[in-house]
């Protein structure tokens, strides 16, 4: 790690030296799921908890058509799994599609590390290979800024429904996203990133949802320059990273954190109701509660572990995001509503979107 601390294993790495911000992810299970998730995409996966691979690798549970991880850091790799729909193993999965790996280290210690130090730069590469030489090659690598623009959709596709019409930006959407409005019978269309005002006013939507991807929300400019012409023009809802780009094309602004929120097993409270609900996460920025002073924001829900802003509003336009993931997680469906009430409602009622 760009600290200098090492930790070895047993593993493979491949020719090509892959350099990545190194996180932690605290969920127990959902590791294919966490695998093929955009969010993760350029990231070094550490699983704290420590038996990976128990269920295998099947075809129902991904979250995008490939794995998006840099890396992947477990305890023990399991390699007879024995779910029922299983069809290849873990180890098997991630070696077809040549991502390192590395096994039989601790990975709770690796974990306590990221939280001093806060999220780094890492590699995992042959212990032939000069620490030094490693360390210096590792500080001297800047991150990429244009994570989005490769998990997010070349060319706009249509997934037609008899439902009102919903224009997607795709920043990186996960699967489950796209299923649940298809279920919905909703007009689908989904587009580029990079598109333009017009490029949505074409379709004629009824409503617009910003996806979640991975990165700083700060290098996705063109959508935050779309966003503030789709403002007051058509409702909107921000989904994680389409969520932060809200924000910041309403006046406020964003931060990254020290480690992020990684796991299934986030506690979020809505200020209102006084409810607290688990939630699935995986992020690095968040929303400076701070900033929404001055601006039409207005925080509704909060992270009962560090405070930070878990979903927002508009005091003015039809306009809600959540950080979290909005749909299937954690086997609680309290999370799904604030989606589906946007999904369902005409208009933005006085009290605003409950």
């Amino acid at each position: 790690m760009e600290n200098g601390q090492t930790f070895i294993g047993r593993g493979i790495v491949y020719p090509q030296k892959n350099i990545g911000e190194i996180v932690f992810c605290t969920g127990m299970t959902g590791y294919q799921e966490i695998v093929s998730d955009p969010s993760y995409h350029g990231q070094i996966l550490v699983m704290t908890y420590p038996l990976i691979g128990n269920q295998g690798i099947n075809m129902d549970d991904f979250k995008s058509t490939k794995p998006h991880i840099l890396g992947l850091v477990v305890k023990e790799l399991c390699d007879t799994p024995s779910h029922y729909k299983s069809e290849t193993t873990l180890y098997d999965y991630i070696k077809s599609h040549q991502i390192p790996f590395i096994t039989d280290i601790d990975t709770r210690e690796l974990t306590k590390v990221i939280r001093d130090y806060g999220t780094m730069r890492a590699t995992i590469s042959e212990v032939e290979i000069s620490t030094a030489m490693i360390v210096k090659k590792i500080q001297s690598f800047n991150l990429p800024k244009d994570y989005v623009s490769k998990v997010s959709t070349n060319e706009p596709y249509t997934l037609n429904g008899n439902g009102k019409r919903v224009v997607l930006i795709d920043l990186g959407v996960k699967q489950g996203i796209i299923n649940e409005l298809v279920k919905k019978d909703f007009d689908l269309t989904v587009i580029p990133y990079n598109s333009t005002l017009n490029d949505v006013i074409q379709y004629s939507p009824d409503k617009v949802i910003v996806s979640d991807g991975p990165g700083n929300p700060k290098d996705v400019k063109e959508t935050i320059h779309l966003l503030k012409e789709l403002i007051g023009r058509v409702p909107i809802f921000g989904i994680c990273l389409g969520h932060q780009l809200l924000a910041l094309a309403c006046g406020a602004d964003t931060r990254k954190m020290k480690f992020g929120h990684r796991g299934s097993n986030y506690p979020v409270k809505d200020i209102r109701t006084n409810k607290t609900f688990i939630t699935s996460q995986n992020h690095s920025y968040t929303v400076d509660e701070i900033t929404l002073i001055g601006t039409e924001l207005e925080a509704i829900q909060v992270a009962l572990n560090d405070k930070t802003i878990e979903a927002i509003i508009h005091k003015k336009y039809p306009i809600v995001s959540v950080q979290y993931y909005p749909v299937g997680s954690s086997g609680t469906e309290e999370i799904n509503r604030l989606f589906v009430e946007f999904l369902n409602q005409e208009r933005r009622g006085e009290h605003g979107f409950m």
